[in-house]
């Protein structure tokens, strides 16, 4: 049986965003494919399934395209130096045709031009035609030959528009050249000079937006260039330099200063300060020592330390950061997949708009119709700009998750990032994400009868298996006092209300006061005790010898010292905060109080966080749940965005839609900000693109003429068809430089 994977495709060939429909629809056409995305502000494809590349490459070749695997920082590097060769081939060929079109255009201008009613002139327009030709086939062959490709298929791209306008005017100008008495006297003008501007400029603007195009990922190659391509790994008791791919799991390796980390491990001799910047946005150095995790791609700031390898290859963080980044990068929102519908029929509809003008012309001018028929047709024809259209949404997508991964914020995919910038409603989880998630044991209330140690030796060692933050925090008390801890056995967890077990032939539990309702234990006075704890903040757990309560251990886990100052920033912009935690209800609006959360939903179980989330979203609310642990998973599921702390479980990270890599509320401040900056932005460049279109179109087809007696010259339509795609590239490289805080 096949096995699904994901694999990423180089496409060649793609004019404009017209090409992506038809790239999408050959890919999902072949057997296997669950799902295909074209970028093309990238020239890439995302290919989800189980089918073979060959198939795939061989389906994208039958759409009249190019396509080659990528599957590596070889293959990448490799693209990336042909796009650059390609660049520097479009300057060359727009440089080729300004200089023969320039000097015919400011000759023309000023009238030393000799006429085609001579012998002489006729002899120069044959030379500057045979020259224009030259100069089509070598700056412009590749706009005729995505034609032709285009039209095998029965299809239509800006390659078309691009052909038949400056086609048209050579051969009209030939023809004019040729045989003059063909057209009226007042219509025997050549358009040579037209067609070499045009190319020249169309190329000079495809060349411009594939460097503007360049910058947009500058985020997702310092990612892959964080990646190391040696690494120091001890064999045999010597320290010996190896390339990244020859390093196996469980490895020794050496981390000297200033070195990058070369795989995922754990350290086990020494001590140092790791830079995790480029991975966390967070500028200040970790300090490192044994039994902590290192990551690929980060810094070892000083010091020397060994650590052993416990992730490899595709593996390691840094390459599944990389992977999601390009994922998020080629998805599409909604607004997207709806842009490209309208590409996919913009040029047909541009060549019946062509049309419909050369007639109107050719009826409504009778003695200069043709000329002008062929003017405002080809000015139609080179002024439509797909491209503008098709770039206005993914680019600024991609310069959005590129700049959210440089702060420590992995995006999922973009209907992640749109969504994010329409909440209403941030639902917290309280530990890990509000709280450092590290409680410590505050407060021992112990029953007569009992002394602390004993209480603190015995709830210990019930809890001594689990791995919930509160039964650590009662170990490492046990520790720090050098208690020695009993073996429990039956042990059973019971969510949201506690645990029992047996400890030294003593049944015990621990936990809160539904534990011991259900298990009929008598609470006397205690839960004045508990309520009193609570109004500090502190979250106290009863602990149960042989149904007789011994006593209370309370717990606090501290703010984080940000988070005021994030609900702060959640609360400028107009969100409701509500906390939502299976903690006692005074303690967590205590911990409300001190961090200004609006509302609390306290004491939920793990299993209905979820319905929780479900209601609000119900009264109309758009949520994003931000947690950290595996019984966050569900609610980050169900909520519109879900956003998981990286430094919480793999389970949480899995079910949410952005993965915030430090542990702060900054980042969803941030992302929340930067999906309202980039849905603007991409509002901004479909503006722009549709009424480039809807005023271009019309003013190139000639509707000033009745008023002003003036038609655009074809020309200024290739200039401003460049630089329209130009614009939109230039527009979306601004979100790089704007401020989030």
């Amino acid at each position: 049986m096949a096995k699904k994977r994901t694999i990423r495709l180089s496409i060649a060939g793609m004019s404009c965003a017209g090409c992506v429909a038809s790239v999408e629809k050959a890919l999902q056409s072949v057997d296997g494919v669950e799902e295909a995305l074209v970028n093309f502000a990238e020239h890439t494809a995302d290919v989800a399934g189980t089918a073979s590349v060959e198939k795939l490459i061989a389906a994208v070749k039958q759409a009249g395209y190019d396509a080659a695997e990528l599957r590596g920082v070889e293959d990448e590097s490799e693209k990336e130096a042909s796009e650059m060769a390609y660049y520097r081939a479009l300057l060359r060929k727009a440089g080729a045709a300004f200089v023969l079109g320039a000097p015919l255009f400011v000759a023309g201008m000023a009238g030393v031009l000799p006429p085609l009613d001579t012998s002489a002139g006729r002899l120069f327009w044959t030379v500057v035609g045979v020259l224009t030709l030259g100069v089509m086939i070598y700056a412009g062959g590749h706009f005729f030959t995505g034609a032709w490709k285009s039209f095998r298929k029965h299809q239509a791209n800006m390659d078309t528009l691009i052909a038949l306008g400056t086609g048209s005017a050579w051969l009209y100008s030939t023809v004019v050249v040729i045989f003059p008495h063909v057209v009226p006297v007042l219509a025997q003008h050549a358009y040579y000079e037209a067609a070499a501007i045009i190319i020249s400029l169309i190329n000079f603007g495809s060349a411009l937006e594939m460097r503007a195009r360049g910058k947009t990922s500058e985020a997702i190659k310092r990612l892959i260039g964080l990646r190391p391509r040696t690494a120091i790994v001890v064999r045999d008791g010597k320290e010996v330099e190896l390339p990244i791919s020859e390093v196996g799991l469980d490895e020794t390796l050496r981390a000297r200063p200033g070195e990058c980390i070369a795989v995922d491990g754990i350290v086990i001799e020494g001590q140092s300060r790791v830079d995790e910047s480029m991975l966390t946005g967070e500028p200040m150095p970790v300090e490192k020592k044994p039994g902590d995790e290192v990551i690929a791609g980060t810094i070892n700031a000083r010091g020397t330390f060994l650590y052993k390898s416990t992730r490899i290859g595709g593996d390691t963080v840094l390459a599944q950061i990389i992977e999601l980044v390009r994922h998020a990068q080629a998805s599409k929102p909604a607004i997207g997949r709806l842009v490209d519908k309208v590409a996919a029929v913009f040029v047909p509809a541009v060549m019946i708009i062509a049309v419909l003008t050369f007639m109107a012309w050719m009826n409504l001018a009778p003695e200069r119709g043709i000329a002008y028929a062929l003017v405002t047709t080809m000015t139609v024809l080179i002024i439509a700009c797909p491209c503008a259209l098709g770039l206005a949404t993914p680019i600024s997508i991609m310069v959005a998750v590129g700049r959210a991964a440089e702060r420590g914020i992995l995006i999922r995919n973009s209907e992640a990032l749109q969504q994010a910038g329409h909440l209403t409603t941030i639902v917290l989880d309280k530990t890990g994400t509000v709280t450092e998630g590290a409680p410590r044991v505050t407060d021992i209330v112990a029953a007569k009868g009992w002394t602390e140690d004993d209480m603190l030796q015995l709830a210990a060692s019930l809890e001594a298996g689990s791995e919930h933050p509160l039964a650590t925090a009662i170990v490492t008390a046990a520790d720090e006092k050098m208690l020695t801890l009993f073996k429990a056995v039956e042990f059973e967890a019971v969510a949201g209300h506690g645990v029992r077990a047996e400890v030294e032939g003593k049944r015990l539990l621990l936990g809160n006061e539904r534990l011991l309702q259900e298990a009929g234990v008598a609470l006397d006075d205690w839960a004045d005790k508990v309520t009193a704890l609570a109004e500090k903040g502190r979250s106290a757990m009863y602990l149960v010898c042989d149904g007789q309560v011994a006593g209370l251990l309370a717990v606090a886990d501290p703010v984080k010292a940000d988070s005021r100052e994030a609900i702060a920033r959640l609360h400028a912009n107009g969100l409701k905060v509500v906390m939502l935690t299976g903690d006692h209800r005074i303690t967590a609006e205590a911990v409300a109080r001190e961090v200004g959360i609006d509302s609390v939903l306290a004491e939920v179980l793990p299993q209905k966080k979820d319905k929780q989330v479900e209601k609000l979203q119900a009264q109309g609310e758009i949520v994003a749940m931000v947690g950290d642990g595996i019984n966050d998973a569900p609610a980050l599921a169900r909520a519109n965005v879900g956003f998981a702390i990286g430094s919480g479980t793999d389970v949480a990270i899995e079910s949410a839609d952005i993965t915030l890599m430090r542990g702060s509320l900054h980042g969803v401040a941030d992302a929340i900000s930067l999906s309202r900056l980039t849905l603007r932005n991409i509002k901004q460049n479909l503006f722009g693109a549709f009424i480039y279109n809807a005023l271009g179109i019309p003013i190139a087809g000639g509707i000033l003429f009745p008023l002003l007696g003036i038609l655009l010259n074809p020309m200024i339509a290739g200039a401003a068809m460049a630089m329209s795609s130009v614009t939109v590239v230039s527009n979306a490289n601004r979100l790089r430089l704007i401020k989030l805080d």
